[in-house]
């Protein structure tokens, strides 16, 4: 597989390339040239089928062309020690629930995956570049809103040859998720920002665009710019349309995604190509409403991010917009009108204030007993509102609720039960690099270690 950049001005890369660097030469994501169809017989056995083998399948699909199957399986299998259920909340509407994994967040699966993608690599010999100045194979470099840094930082923990950089801004992540990624010390920095998450984001950008910074030290990203971070999520979305073939659900299925930077619903549009028998998609927004906007009027005009209670998706220029665009686009061959009415004939939008947040996560709970997080509430509300008569609807619960329990303990009027996982790092004693939002005062810091 070859992977090219949505900016068309990089050279073709190989999937270790597209890995390793994370972000082509000319800013652009990387994309696949071309994405292989399940066969029908892989979609007809899917029901009967564990978590592992699904996701197996869709990995060698994606990657079998660039790592040996069995080296891939063990891979897959080593990341997904952990089920993803589907739970019914009521009539027709089912969460997938995607917080079982380490930091209880859907994030896990791509960041462990990735890990251990590179770690592939580095014992495969065919990274071989170090570092001279710090003796790092590889150094990565991860922005986060709060769920990402949780589990990139948790992923790579640990592992020989590679240092985690976690960029998050100042007070706008909840206590529990701050710790996560604060108190593991080893081979995990955790920089906390003066700024907003897309402050964090464009410091991540322009680090690996900087010659300078590039000759000093190795560097990758694991955000969802990185197609080993986002790609392997998919597997969740074949696995909630396997449980519910099972109940002998399986048509009209309709799938909501709380969006920030639009990486989970991308690895989703990408499963769809694949053959995933999904009828339609929403992608559900707080407050910040780009992509919303976009579905309205055919035009992306990013914004400033705002702070909201579902502060994971508090994105005002997602990066993974231009892994859509280039997709419907059929990489540029398409018009705009043309591409945003491919969009909007099989993805529709939702957006909903704080206030509504709150209302939904009441209701919820006070008609199913069903605790939702803000997250999570978006996306159940955007169910709600927009499931047609005979469509089965699935939205993801993307972090457990005790993740954001000031939150929800307040507006539910309850005390959330905190997992032994999430006390453990709560033990823990902060360990953090204050730091601007000025590139200059970052790169300073970077050819300091």
């Amino acid at each position: 597989m070859k992977y090219y950049s949505t900016n068309g001005k990089a050279p073709v890369a190989d999937l270790q390339k597209a890995v390793v660097k994370g972000l082509a030469e000319d800013r652009g994501l990387y994309m696949p040239d071309h994405i292989n169809k399940l066969p029908k017989a892989f979609f007809a056995d899917m029901p009967k089928m564990r978590f592992q083998d699904i996701a197996f399948n869709v990995a060698a699909s994606f990657f079998g062309d660039d790592i040996d199957l069995d080296g891939l399986q063990d891979l897959v299998y080593d990341t997904l020690r952990f089920d993803c259920p589907v739970v019914k909340v009521k009539e027709n509407i089912y969460a997938l629930e995607l917080f079982h994994g380490p930091t209880l967040a859907f994030k896990d699966v791509g960041a462990r995956f990735m890990a251990r993608m590179l770690q592939y690599f580095l014992r495969s010999g065919s990274v071989c570049c170090r570092d001279t100045a710090t003796g790092k194979t590889v150094n990565v470099l991860v922005a986060t809103s709060g769920d990402t840094g949780s589990a990139v930082a948790n992923g790579f923990l640990g592992v020989e040859g590679i240092h985690v950089y976690v960029l998050y801004p100042k007070g706008k992540v909840s206590p529990i998720q701050e710790c996560q990624f604060t108190t593991l010390g080893q081979n995990i920095t955790a920089i906390e920002v003066d700024g907003v998450f897309d402050d964090c984001q464009a410091l991540v950008k322009n680090a690996f665009m900087d010659e300078e910074l590039n000759r000093h030290m190795m560097l990758t990203s694991a955000n969802s710019i990185n197609v080993a971070r986002f790609l392997p999520q998919a597997f969740y979305y074949f696995n909630a349309v396997a449980r519910l073939a099972s109940q002998s659900l399986n048509s009209d299925i309709v799938v909501c995604v709380p969006s920030g930077n639009f990486g989970n619903i991308c690895s989703a549009l990408f499963g769809h190509e694949m053959g995933l028998p999904v009828k339609r998609f929403i992608a559900a927004n707080n407050a910040n409403d780009v992509f919303y906007n976009y579905l309205q009027t055919g035009q992306y005009e990013p914004k400033p991010s705002k702070q909201t209670l579902a502060n994971a998706m508090d994105v005002g220029d997602p990066s993974n917009f231009a892994r859509i665009i280039n997709l419907y686009s059929e990489n540029g061959k398409l018009s705009s009108e043309e591409t945003h009415q491919r969009i909007t004939s099989l993805i529709s939008g939702a957006t909903y204030s704080d206030d509504q947040i709150r209302e939904t996560m009441r209701q919820c709970y006070a008609e199913t007993g069903y605790i939702l997080d803000p997250h999570g509430a978006c996306g159940y509300r955007a169910l709600e509102e927009q499931l047609q008569p005979g469509e089965v609807g699935v939205f993801c619960e993307t972090a457990h609720p005790a993740k954001f329990k000031e939150k929800v303990d307040e507006i539910l009027g309850i005390d959330v039960e905190i997992p032994e996982r999430l006390q453990a790092f709560m033990k823990g004693t902060k360990q953090s690099v204050p730091m601007s939002k000025d590139f200059a005062d970052f790169k300073a810091y970077l050819l300091s270690c």
